[in-house]
């Protein structure tokens, strides 16, 4: 990522789209967006979707949709205005689990969505029930065909590839939707 090194005032006159700051540094009055230093307290995946958010990119869809392909390796992708801001695969549920409440819980959007592909229901239920009760904000849940989204990749599947394409593939299909209301509110 390139970026211009600039001094607190010259951040008013910045052709640059976005400014990092520290909030002592900060002008009071300045038309460009501005993040401050307490954002590296967050994942990289939320900091990412924080500048796209600041950036407001004319983007009209304004949800966070997270799609997971169950297996041995968990794929995953998330989405957020409608760009790609993280591709991984994770080797465990519950390391998978925490990473998407960092997510949900870090990034602001209209909708959040979780969809879980169908291709192995017992991992996949796992994962809905553990976001159900750990996880305390609602969301949108669906469980969706993932049939046709593994491609044939040559060298079969390298660091987990063919994973993360599918999950990408899922969050673009449509299943039966669940809103999950968090337990505090509904007992």
């Amino acid at each position: 990522m390139s970026f211009d090194s600039i001094l607190p005032e010259d951040i008013p006159d910045y052709e640059g789209h976005l400014v990092l700051t520290t909030r002592q540094e900060a002008p009071s009055t300045c038309k460009k967006p501005m993040l401050h230093e307490e954002i590296f307290e967050h994942h990289p995946t939320v900091i990412k979707g924080m500048m796209i958010q600041k950036l407001d990119l004319g983007f009209d869809e304004q949800d966070l949709v997270i799609g997971i392909d169950p297996g041995q390796r968990i794929g995953f992708s998330a989405f957020y205005y409608g760009r790609e801001i993280e591709s991984s695969f994770h080797s465990s549920v519950e390391d998978l689990v925490m990473h998407v409440i960092r997510i949900l819980g870090g990034l602001r959007a209209k909708r959040k969505i979780v969809k879980i592909g169908d291709g192995n229901m017992a991992i996949s239920r796992k994962i809905g029930n553990m976001l159900n009760l750990k996880f305390c904000s609602s969301f949108e849940l669906e469980f969706v065909d993932e049939r046709k989204t593994s491609l044939k990749i040559k060298n079969f599947n390298q660091r987990g590839k063919r994973d993360m394409l599918s999950a990408r593939y899922i969050t673009q299909r449509d299943g039966h939707r669940h809103s999950i209301l968090p337990l505090s509110l509904i007992g």
